[in-house]
């Protein structure tokens, strides 16, 4: 039997809170489960206000944090065991994350080619300077930039959309199998979201990666997830098919955020959709 690409089981998170004398555990991820498929990519977007403990889960799925209870298995392997060296490399290879915002993921003061080509040799393990810059070249050219576009520039010099851009460009040098993107267009310009979107979209149907996509914004998860979880509170009070749960939500909460999300006529809107 194939192996689920991700396994989440029971999984808990707990902290410590409060005046050291009277602390008291808060849970912020309490007993979430879901697996994504091994044989197919999909994108699952993982909803939910500030608060609710995404991207905790996010954290724990990239193996940043270990689960206080329960257990996270990627292709198999429990993360538990993934500690340093080549384990670690390995896993590092096949799942990447996009984090939520581009002006802080690059140094200001460091070119962005540099990051590329540390990513190509480090963790995809192109140590051949041809073979490094043509995979370079070709992960830019997937989200619609060049290297000739970047070569020798530093971070302030390019805009959030662009940015954001190469820091996906970047995830994707090493071939993962999985992208855990945390939030990836709060930061971007209205105007510039739905470009990133479908970008997201577009490589997960056309180079086969499978995504988790932290949210809080139902609109863009309506327009681009296969299977949703909204999240509250630290647990999933509703999760399935996108359209089918967001068409027709059942729970409270569910109900709440499809009445929040904006009209298309709304100006601020960020992704226009009519539910």
């Amino acid at each position: 039997m194939t192996a689920h690409l991700l396994e989440v089981r029971d999984v808990a998170r707990s902290y410590a809170m409060g005046p050291l004398l009277s602390r008291h555990r808060v849970r912020a991820v309490d007993g979430i489960s879901f697996t994504m498929p091994s044989e197919r990519a999909e994108i699952l977007a993982v909803i939910g206000e500030s608060g609710s403990g995404k991207t905790t889960l996010a954290r724990m799925i990239l193996n940043m944090l270990m689960p206080t209870e329960g257990s996270i298995r990627f292709r198999g392997t429990d993360l538990s065991d993934i500690r340093r060296g080549r384990d670690r490399l390995e896993f590092m290879k096949r799942m990447q994350p996009i984090f939520q915002n581009p002006f802080e993921a690059f140094n200001p003061l460091k070119r962005i080619d540099r990051y590329l080509f540390m990513t190509a040799r480090r963790i995809a393990g192109l140590d051949a300077i041809d073979d490094a810059e043509h995979r370079v070249e070709e992960v830019l050219g997937t989200v619609g930039l060049s290297l000739a576009e970047v070569r020798g520039r530093f971070p302030h010099e390019l805009s959030g959309g662009q940015l954001q851009r190469i820091a996906i460009a970047r995830a994707l040098i090493p071939a993962p199998a999985l992208l855990v993107a945390d939030e990836p267009v709060s930061m971007i310009d209205a105007s510039l979201r739905l470009s990133i979107v479908n970008l997201l979209r577009r490589l997960c149907d056309e180079t086969g990666v499978a995504i988790v996509y932290i949210t809080h914004d139902l609109a863009t998860a309506y327009a681009i997830s296969d299977r949703i979880m909204i999240m509250r509170e630290g647990q999933v009070v509703e999760s399935g098919d996108a359209r089918t749960v967001l068409d027709n939500p059942q729970h409270s909460y569910s109900i709440m955020l499809k009445a929040a999300v904006l009209s298309p006529d709304a100006a601020s809107s960020a992704v226009r959709v009519v539910f």
